[in-house]
């Protein structure tokens, strides 16, 4: 891959785009900037969308498969590496772009595929069972018959202002994203605007923090600000680390300059003069675009010493934290890169006062940090028309489980949830809709008649719902409620740093408590019974001592998802206690097989498999399954060729 950046575009750049207004551009610069954005092509473009998702889905299969057919047929093609449109299921997608016709995309693309597509493509003919859509564009010729992307109701939904790239550009070259626009807004900050009038504008533009708790980042900067000291931090939260999370991962892994530009204007803003992006060392793609967009931001001196003329110097790093939950709480994640054990402290003080070495410190997380040069660059006005009248802007989702289409989207503040899960499709194979989990392992339930609830902090509080940082997992009747809070304690217990006592211990005692009621009995007399439900009253208590008593978020909202599913979900609570019975069938212990006589065969299959020896029967007969014997492991279920085997 050709990273090199030619002195001559960095110099058109730098003279002609940055420092001017777009309307005020000249003949010459539009035509360069479009053979840049790739507006006007003199020969076929193939682009191909490389992330961590569409990796697992096999893309790196299918970029071998392109060049070889390239190779073989010696044909005069560009290949372009994207970033991800956010159909993280329909991965791996392909585009293909003709001289004088719309650029076309096709899902769920395999390496034997490839012939098929481009065979097609190339003359002038579509393979329609693959094509997802085609993109609108003024200068081109549509295609016929294929659907622009801009009318599917997955894109029809969303206000793609973060996510404008993502798919589009090329996340390894600074030249795409600088004739996108990028870029125009840090130049616009360092020229027009003292650190003072940055403070205020994203006070006046309402920006909150997107990391949960929608703290105003102006009020944040500007309390960094005050402070008298020789250094100021400013740090970019990328440890997205909740359980179902992902949306942030592929923002920076397809848009990575967007990220370092916001970074620059912010760190300007506080008067920072270090600024560290601190992500998990096992996003090994994250930190490889991140630290190439870093260099190259050197290279065209938009990071280093006096930035753009203007007196500004910024040194900027990635950090690659160890994966620990906690080093996403922002006290815990300074300690980590000060090289010392991730644990939170108390707070005041506040990092804005004592932060990283003991300095004023703003941590932003992705989002928030990738709204501030949409903001510079269009204006406070802009901004505040997005919204609603206390959450402004647009709110990012990563939505999964059981729904038709993992993905993530888009959507301004004031969407309702249920627009949300429309968006994606519904639920997988149209099922009936149990409820959604929105905020990962500290987060809440919410049943399907709630979901016209709009996105906004304040009147999702005032529900009793956190958004969280914008995880959403779908649910089905096919999902054990008692056992996905049973995972959520499991994460926290086995994530928590243990510092303080009540997150450490009351965790572990929650887990326990759940384990306990989704355990086959020891015995079947009343007292065992009583036992296991005064574990489940005892949990209301546990939670309040882990929320008043415990140091960091982690352990004070710890008990969100149990509470939220005893107040929703009671009666499967009661159904697993006294009748012993997992009505979706994944809790394993509770589970009890039996053998359907008139379609058992008397193979033996299940018999030989079953580890405990509780199926028994004559060869050729009908089999049957000792109770007492059956663990409820699935073996025989398995194994059974006639679905003969079913449990209760």
């Amino acid at each position: 891959m050709d990273n090199l950046i030619n002195p001559n575009d960095t110099k058109f750049f730098l003279e002609h785009v940055l420092i001017n207004d777009p309307l005020g551009y000249s003949k010459d610069v539009k035509n360069k900037l479009d053979f840049f954005r790739r507006n006007r092509i003199s020969k076929p473009v193939i682009y191909l969308g490389i992330t961590s998702s569409s990796i697992c889905a096999g893309v790196l299969d299918v970029r071998i498969a392109i060049e070889s057919y390239v190779s073989e047929k010696n044909l005069d093609i560009d290949l372009v590496v994207v970033g991800s449109i956010g159909l993280c299921s329909d991965e791996p997608l392909v585009d293909v772009q003709l001289p004088g016709k719309n650029r076309i995309i096709f899902r769920k693309v395999t390496p034997n595929d490839i012939p098929t597509i481009l065979d097609g493509v190339l003359n002038k003919f579509v393979p329609s069972e693959l094509v997802l859509g085609q993109y609108r564009h003024e200068l081109y010729e549509p295609w016929q018959g294929i659907p622009f992307i801009d009318d599917l109701e997955y894109f029809k939904g969303q206000n793609r202002v973060v996510l404008a790239n993502c798919g589009r550009i090329d996340p390894n070259s600074i030249i795409d994203y600088m004739a996108f626009g990028g870029y125009r807004a840090l130049s616009k900050a360092l020229r027009n605007h003292t650190y003072e009038e940055i403070c205020s504008m994203i006070e006046q533009s309402g920006l909150r923090g997107r990391g949960g708790g929608g703290y105003p980042t102006g009020t944040k900067w500007r309390k960094a600000l005050q402070v008298s000291t020789d250094q100021r931090y400013m740090i970019c939260n990328a440890d997205e680390s909740d359980p179902g999370a992902f949306v942030y991962r592929l923002l920076m892994e397809s848009d990575p300059h967007r990220i370092i530009e916001g970074l620059i204007i912010s760190a300007y803003a506080v008067g920072a003069s270090k600024a560290i992006i601190y992500t998990r060392n096992s996003n090994i793609l994250t930190v490889e675009r991140l630290e190439l967009a870093i260099k190259q931001a050197y290279e065209v001196g938009l990071l280093g010493y006096n930035i753009l003329d203007s007196g500004f110097n910024i040194e900027m790093s990635v950090r690659k934290g160890p994966g620990a939950y906690v080093c996403g709480e922002e006290t815990a994640l300074i300690k980590s890169i000060e090289g010392k054990r991730g644990m939170p402290t108390v707070k005041p003080p506040y990092p804005t006062e004592q932060g990283l070495f003991g300095r004023p410190t703003v941590v932003n997380n992705v989002e928030t940090v990738a709204n501030v040069s949409s903001i510079i660059l269009n204006g406070v006005d802009w901004y505040t028309s997005i919204g609603t009248e206390k959450s402004k802007g647009t709110k990012l989702f990563s939505i999964s489980g059981k729904v038709s289409n993992t993905c993530f989207v888009e959507v301004s503040m004031g969407t309702s949830l249920s627009k949300i899960i429309d968006i994606t499709g519904g639920t997988l194979n149209s099922k009936k809709l149990k409820a959604i989990h929105i905020g990962g392992p500290s987060g809440f339930s919410v049943l399907p008649e709630e979901l016209d609830i709009q996105i906004d902090f304040d009147k999702m509080k005032e529900a009793g719902i956190a958004m969280g940082s914008g995880g959403i997992q779908v649910i089905d009747d096919s999902v054990c409620m008692i056992d996905l809070v049973k995972y959520f304690m499991y994460f926290i217990q086995k994530e928590s740093c243990g510092k303080c006592i009540p997150c450490r211990e009351g965790s572990r005692r929650m887990l326990e408590i759940l384990q306990n009621i989704t355990r086959r009995p020891v015995s079947e007399n009343g007292q065992n019974t009583l036992e296991r439900f005064k574990g489940v009253i005892h949990l209301e208590s546990l939670a309040e001592v882990m929320r008043d008593t415990s140091l960091c978020g982690l352990g004070q909202n710890a008990s969100n998802p149990v509470l939220r599913s005893l107040k929703l979900f009671r009666e499967e609570y009661e159904e697993h206690i006294f009748d012993r019975k997992c009505k979706a069938g994944v809790c394993r212990d509770l589970r009890t097989f039996y053998i359907d006589i008139e379609k058992c065969t008397g193979c033996t299959a299940c018999a030989k498999k079953c580890p405990t020896n509780a199926i028994i029967g004559t060869p050729r007969s009908p089999y049957f399954v000792v109770e007492d014997k059956c663990i409820g492991c699935g073996i025989c279920e398995e194994v059974c060729k006639f679905s003969a085997v079913y449990f209760k």
